[in-house]
């Protein structure tokens, strides 16, 4: 039988299915090669890039504007992201932003944001437009339930799809409201690919404050500290709220707070209130002070505001605080008890999903050829400040190229 002239050609190039329209798989089908890939991406909700744009709800920071050098070392594990982040770097990215039209500038906290009149929902629209350009197929309300018998990728529980490639970018466990709600990790675990369970990561921790403290403490910050878990120190701020302590010092210590947690029922950090001064330096400023009582020294020599002054307050009884040795000790390194995680939904992100053991270098599934996994969906962390967003552009880039350097 002939067939007919107005039939559509024959495709002889390779399809393409990627799983999930989040950062990771925009960042994939912006780099790959489509003269020599069919690409569709399936996306569950309506639109793409749900996640992207409530990220972008606190101000849009895309990748942080430090040396990359640095950047690889904010990751855990840092030799996992090391390759991909060298090949599309947070300059790289930048470059190419400004390729498809959004300019963007160095924060003084050293964030990297679009310049002021861009709207996130314009960054998204600049990203969908060059997925256009290219010939990228968006196909929305599709959700993928599991595999068929012969590994096609099924959707909506009934539509099976035939690929030669499969990317899976189904985001971690946080932020449901986005459709990142880590439901499809069941699959995985009933093929029996590594996988470990999402725990919160970026979040708010809880500690058991006196009720009167938080009364008139919740809400108020803690700045210029540093905080240390058994592991590291970070420096930056903390918020107090009625659960207990969240913000950017607290943050990158998740995943150790998380294994305290998992190992001993509670977690032990600490705070120093003045990094930049030492225990002796804080000693003489006590002796030498002329203010009459230890709560105006405190305020007026040490620059302690009354939350600060509280809490070591609440950790010291009356001679402690009175003091001095014990007292700047105290300041230097202030105990506190961290007994739980915010719930997973409430975190900027998760730790968990699939195990980094059920993949190879270019984040192909050892168990399953030719499919592919990116972005949050695997296990690794990394702290806010744009790490996130960076890393899972990042992944996606490094298997493109990887894949277009496949195909003649």
């Amino acid at each position: 039988m002939h067939q007919h002239s107005n039939s559509p050609p024959i495709s002889l190039k390779k399809r393409i299915s990627i799983i999930g329209g989040g950062s990771a798989a925009l960042a994939f089908a912006a780099h790959i090669n489509t003269e020599k890939f069919d690409v569709v991406i399936y996306e569950k909700n309506k639109a793409l890039g749900r996640k992207f744009l409530v990220a972008g709800a606190g101000g849009f920071n895309l990748t942080h504007g430090s040396n990359i050098l640095d950047m690889v070392k904010q990751y855990e594990p840092q030799d996992f992201l090391e390759q991909a982040l060298l090949q599309f770097s947070n300059e790289d990215f930048r470059h190419w932003l400004k390729v498809i039209g959004i300019e963007t500038y160095v924060g003084s906290s050293n964030r990297v944001f679009p310049i002021k009149s861009i709207k996130p929902i314009e960054v998204l629209q600049a990203i969908l437009k060059n997925l256009k350009h290219k010939g990228i197929q968006i196909q929305t309300g599709k959700q993928w339930t599991g595999w068929n018998p012969d590994n096609f990728i099924q959707l909506n529980g009934s539509e099976h799809i035939e690929s030669d490639i499969v990317v899976y970018a189904l985001g971690g466990g946080s932020w449901k409201v986005s459709g990142s709600d880590g439901s499809w990790l069941s699959f995985f675990k009933d093929k029996n690919i590594p996988n470990l369970d999402f725990k919160a990561a970026n979040c708010a921790f809880e500690i058991q404050w006196p009720s009167d403290f938080i009364s008139h403490h919740a809400g108020k910050a803690l700045k210029n500290i540093t905080l240390s878990s058994s592991r590291k120190t970070y420096k930056g701020e903390l918020s107090i709220t009625t659960l207990g302590l969240e913000g950017n010092a607290i943050y990158p210590l998740s995943s150790d707070i998380q294994s305290d947690l998992a190992a001993y029922g509670k977690a032990q950090v600490s705070i120093d209130f003045k990094p930049m001064f030492t225990e002796k330096d804080l000693l003489n400023k006590l002796e030498k002070s002329k203010a009459k009582s230890i709560n105006d020294k405190l305020k007026t020599d040490l620059v302690l505001s009354n939350t600060a002054i509280q809490l070591i307050k609440n950790h010291l009884d009356k001679d402690s605080y009175a003091n001095y040795e014990v007292l700047a000790k105290t300041i230097k390194q202030l105990p506190l008890t961290l007994i739980a995680s915010a719930p997973i939904d409430e975190a900027i992100s998760t730790t968990g999903g699939i195990d980094l053991e059920a993949i190879d270098e270019n984040f192909q599934l050892k168990a399953l050829p030719n499919h592919y996994c990116l972005g949050e969906m695997l296990d690794w962390n990394a702290p806010t400040g744009g790490y996130l967003l960076q890393a899972c552009f990042s992944m996606g880039v490094k298997l493109a190229r990887h894949l277009n350097d496949q195909v003649s």
